[in-house]
């Protein structure tokens, strides 16, 4: 989320949650991303110094998944 993250929420287990779509969830907004209706999207993932599991390919992030 970079110079976006103000407020956002980390989980127990240490992860992110980020929601996307053109209305925060009740309660999720910290942790929420605006698109356009009608509009395509793409994420796009930084690393900056990854550490060893990125660059031996043991650790990967999650997929997007669909939430109703």
């Amino acid at each position: 989320m970079g110079s976006q993250s103000k407020g956002i929420e980390q989980n127990a287990d240490g992860s992110f949650d980020i929601w996307f779509g053109p209305q925060a969830p009740a309660g999720k907004e910290g942790n929420w991303l605006a698109t356009l209706p009608g509009k395509s999207w793409f994420t796009i993932l930084r690393m900056y110094g990854p550490l060893e599991p990125w660059i031996n390919k043991t650790w990967r992030p999650g997929e997007i998944e669909l939430v109703k």
